[in-house]
C-alpha cells in the first residue's frame, strides 16, 4: 500500500494530538512532523517533502493561507481552523477541504478520501486500483472501488455492498456520491448508488445489481436512461 507523506502545522497541543491520533488510525497516512508555526514548516519541507498538509490557518508570526502562498509547489492541503470565516480564502489557494474545529474522524475522512483521489489520480494508481477508504466497528478499512456493488442508506447509516463483504459506515449517501468517481457510480434512488460496471439489466423501475433488484427513483430516471441513450452509463 502507498504511505503519503503528511505534516500537521498546528499551534495548539490539544489539536496536535487529535490530528496525530486520526492520522495515526488511518493505513494510508504517515506522519513525518509536526510544527507548531509556519516558519518552522518551511524548513521541514525543505528537508522532507510531504504529499499532505494538515494546516491551521490561524498561527503566530504567518498565517497557514500567507505561508502556502509563499510556496513554489505546495503539496495539498486541508484546513484546519476554529473560524469558518476564513473558509472563503481557504478555498481561494485550492485547498482540498476544510475542517472546522472541533472535527470528527468521520469528517477528516472524508477531507483525507479527497485527498487520497487527487493523490491518487496524479500519481496514475487510480487507473489500477481506485479505493477508498471506509470506518466501521472502530477500524479504517481499505475497499477496492472495483470490489463495491452498491450502497444502500440506512438511516443515518450507509451500508457499503462489495463483492466479499458488507461494511456498514456512519455516513451518508450524498457525501459518498461525492466522493467516488461519477465515471463508475450513480446513484439511482434516494436510498441505493450502484456500481455501473455491476449492472446486470434493466427492467421496469427496477435495475439488477449482482442478484439484487434495486428500485430506480422517479427524481433519478431521466437521467439514468438519457445517459444509458448516450451509452455514458
Amino acid at each position: 500500500m502507498i504511505l503519503y507523506k503528511c505534516v500537521i502545522i498546528e499551534d495548539e497541543p490539544l489539536a496536535q494530538n487529535v490530528l496525530k491520533k486520526y492520522i495515526e488510525d488511518h493505513p494510508a497516512l504517515r506522519l513525518v512532523a509536526v510544527c507548531p508555526d509556519a516558519l518552522e514548516a518551511q524548513t521541514v519541507l525543505s528537508l522532507q517533502p510531504a504529499q499532505l498538509l494538515f494546516l491551521d490557518i490561524n498561527l503566530p508570526k504567518l498565517s497557514g493561507i500567507n505561508f502556502i502562498k509563499t510556496l513554489i509547489h505546495p503539496p495539498l492541503v486541508i484546513f484546519t481552523t476554529a473560524y469558518p470565516e476564513f473558509a472563503v480564502e481557504g478555498f481561494e489557494v485550492d485547498a482540498i477541504d476544510y475542517l472546522l474545529k472541533p472535527f470528527s474522524f468521520e469528517r477528516f475522512l472524508k477531507a483525507v478520501n479527497k485527498a487520497l483521489e487527487k493523490l491518487n489520480k496524479t500519481e496514475n494508481t487510480i487507473l489500477a486500483s481506485p479505493f477508498i477508504f471506509l470506518k466501521t466497528d472502530k477500524k479504517v478499512y481499505k475497499v477496492d472501488l472495483e470490489d463495491i456493488l452498491y450502497i444502500e442508506s440506512i438511516g443515518d447509516y450507509a451500508k457499503v455492498i462489495t463483492i466479499q463483504a458488507q461494511y456498514v459506515v456512519n455516513n451518508t449517501l450524498k457525501n459518498l456520491v461525492e466522493e467516488l468517481p461519477d465515471a463508475q457510480f450513480i446513484r439511482v434512488h434516494k436510498s441505493y448508488i450502484i456500481a455501473k460496471n455491476k449492472i446486470v439489466f434493466f427492467e421496469g423501475n427496477y435495475v439488477k445489481v449482482g442478484d439484487k433488484d434495486i428500485p430506480i427513483g422517479t427524481s433519478y430516471r431521466d437521467e439514468i436512461y438519457a445517459r444509458l441513450k448516450e451509452k455514458n452509463l
